[in-house]
């Protein structure tokens, strides 16, 4: 596992070194520190970590710049900063914590704990996922997406008006953030739950969900009956 931390204070950094360290005691880690925000990105385009440790001011760079950048990419994103009046803003951009400075080590472990449990979620609700295309990044609005379908390593976002975005993160790390409206119908399939008109039963003990769209996703057998009482 690879994790990277951009902060430029040394005592700072070193603290956030030490602890994630003890944190993943029992895990093989490799935590790189930059104290810049450029050698920051030089270091994910050379080696694109697990999940990175971002302060937002950084030597009279605002890393906020290049938060939609980050959190547009495959790994997750933790803030730790001192401008709590970004909070709202980066948790809405797809952050999957923010860490306020001062912090203490069990404040730390929480946004670790919610990196490597899929279960929890932010506090916040996340606004919109940041994609790539063509080079520039661009925000997608959460109630524009009908449904999200597993593609390997990436994503692909179906949106309301019929168009697909691919997205860098894998299905399991948008469930950590997506809103709990998001259901996870099937092994491949993301979908917003106000979206499903019905759940149908196919030959052969096969299931589905009808969108409202008149789209028709598999539904998963584990799921079924979960489903089906949430629509009753």
């Amino acid at each position: 596992m690879n994790i990277l931390i951009i902060e430029d204070e040394a005592r700072i950094a070193r603290r956030l070194q030490r602890m994630t360290a003890e944190f993943f005691a029992d895990k093989a880690v490799d935590i790189t520190v930059c104290d810049s925000l450029q050698k920051g990105l030089d270091q994910i385009t050379s080696l694109p970590p697990d999940v990175l440790l971002l302060d937002l001011n950084l030597n009279g760079d605002n890393g906020f710049e290049v938060l939609e950048q980050m959190v547009a990419s495959s790994f997750h994103t933790i803030i730790v900063s001192a401008n709590t009046d970004k909070a709202i803003n980066a948790f809405a951009y797809g952050v999957l914590d923010f860490v306020p400075k001062p912090f203490d080590q069990d404040r730390l472990f929480k946004a670790l704990t919610r990196f490597v449990s899929p279960a929890q979620k932010p506090d916040e609700g996340i606004k919109y996922l940041a994609v790539k295309r063509a080079g520039q990044v661009r925000l997608i609005n959460i109630a524009e997406i009908l449904y999200i379908k597993g593609a390997g390593i990436y994503t692909e976002l179906h949106l309301n008006n019929g168009q697909q975005e691919l997205h860098d993160k894998s299905l399991e790390l948008l469930q950590q953030l997506l809103p709990n409206q998001f259901e996870r119908i099937h092994k491949s399939y993301l979908v917003s739950f106000q979206q499903i008109e019905k759940i149908l039963v196919n030959p052969g003990t096969r299931y589905s969900a009808l969108l409202k769209t008149g789209d028709l996703l598999p539904v998963g057998r584990s799921k079924y009956k979960e489903l089906k009482n949430k629509i009753i």
